[in-house]
């Protein structure tokens, strides 16, 4: 069997982030994926973080594996001439230009639709249609502007953005399934469309558990899971949560054995309801079974940190990693803080291919993140990024160019 998306070929118009993240994952099932850029200096991102120097960065690396570069001038009249002939030939263009590019380009949403109705076009903004959908927007703006940033952190605190690149990774993810679903679509209406996704509300998606919990705490003014119940006070907004879980699951970071040097030396841990008895023996406070004050949720709820910190006490005794196996004994909800170090040397994480080593002509071997998503009849096959324009001959011959014409080309600075 092939590849899942083999036979749809992209052309990839994106750069940086969210974009790239996108088109490598339809690459990952098999898209035929053709990154334009410009002739020099391409993708932005070849250059930025470099820890060579002259080669390609990581940044530009772990985003754009399985795809074929070309390099191409959209300025001059034959390079409009190659992207006409591209755009005849391709299936889905996807970009993340400002507001209006492709626009000033000359080739607008009806442009491509004369060119090839069955041409999706994929684009990624930072905001919808609205008083701001003109501004620019980087991954922390996205990540504020989409109401995750006013709830992480601590009560006491400033509000913080996550290490998790939701707005742009996570904006990225989004759009390649909206193009997934305009292909489908394709298929019965034989007609393109337009797929539109904007950072705010990729961030907005991901945090609407944040939305939710708004509107309860306008309608009771409190929100007991939270850890400002029952002494802090709430004002009108979703507040900060610290790690609390904010869920029907209360659920806190603790202390592990040799927390005092390692950063990384905690438990995430949840105070499970049908488990609770087994939490209680292990943490040795068997009396809690029947205790009134703690014997049910709702009764341990305004004493949470009480539980937290008899938990911590036992958690403090033990590596996370001791603390996980004996949990996981009595089915009690944990997880460790794994550091990064700690994943990239992860031989699970290397034999389900989450982690991937890949061999780079210029940077040579370096670890990269793999497919997420695992089909069992289309495994993904990692394949390094291309140097700039590596293909640009290749993918000119496949629509049609002589030698002669790529020479032409070639001469006038075109490729």
């Amino acid at each position: 069997m092939g590849k899942a998306l083999e036979g749809v070929r992209i052309l990839d118009f994106t750069h940086v982030q969210s974009g790239p993240t996108c088109t490598q994952l339809l690459a990952w099932f098999g898209a035929d994926v053709i990154k334009v850029e410009k002739a020099g200096t391409g993708d932005i991102t070849r250059e930025q973080l470099r820890d060579i120097p002259g080669v390609d960065s990581l940044y530009f690396t772990m985003l754009n594996h399985n795809k074929r570069s070309v390099t191409l001038d959209t300025k001059s009249e034959q390079g409009k001439q190659v992207l006409e002939k591209l755009i005849k030939r391709c299936d889905v263009l996807v970009e993340n230009f400002a507001p209006g590019a492709l626009d000033r380009m000359g080739f607008s949403w009806e442009r491509i639709q004369a060119l090839n109705p069955r041409m999706i076009v994929a684009s990624i903004k930072g905001f919808g249609p609205g008083p701001y959908e003109d501004c620019k927007v980087y991954e922390n703006v996205a990540q504020c502007a989409g109401g995750s940033a006013s709830t992480t952190g601590f009560d006491d605190g400033p509000p913080l953005v996550t290490g998790a690149q939701i707005g742009d990774s996570g904006t990225g993810l989004h759009l390649a399934l909206g193009i997934v679903t305009a292909l489908y679509q394709r298929q019965t209406s034989g007609r393109g469309q337009r797929v539109q996704c904007a950072m705010q509300d990729g961030v907005l998606n991901l945090c609407r558990v944040k939305l939710r919990d708004q509107q309860r705490l306008e309608r009771n003014g409190v929100m007991k899971e939270y850890p400002q119940y029952p002494n802090g006070k709430f004002g009108a907004a979703v507040p900060r949560a610290g790690n609390a879980s904010g869920g029907g699951q209360p659920g806190s970071i603790v202390k592990c054995k040799g927390w005092e040097t390692d950063p990384n030396a905690y438990l995430y841990f949840i105070t499970q309801a049908p488990v609770w008895k087994e939490i209680c023996k292990v943490i040795g406070k068997e009396s809690w079974i029947t205790d009134p004050d703690y014997a049910t949720p709702e009764a341990r709820l305004p004493r949470l940190k009480e539980v937290f910190a008899a938990v911590e006490e036992w958690t403090a005794t033990k590596t996370k990693f001791e603390a996980m196996d004996i949990l996981n004994q009595y089915d009690i909800p944990c997880g460790p803080i794994l550091s990064m170090q700690e994943i990239a040397h992860e031989p699970s994480l290397r034999k389900t291919g989450t982690v991937v080593e890949v061999d780079h002509p210029t940077r040579g071997k370096y670890l990269s993140v793999g497919n997420p998503i695992k089909l069992s009849d289309s495994p993904t096959d990692v394949k390094r990024s291309p140097l700039l324009g590596e293909h640009t001959e290749e993918i000119l011959a496949e629509i049609g160019y002589t030698r002669s014409d790529i020479e032409s080309l070639k001469s006038n600075k075109v490729i």
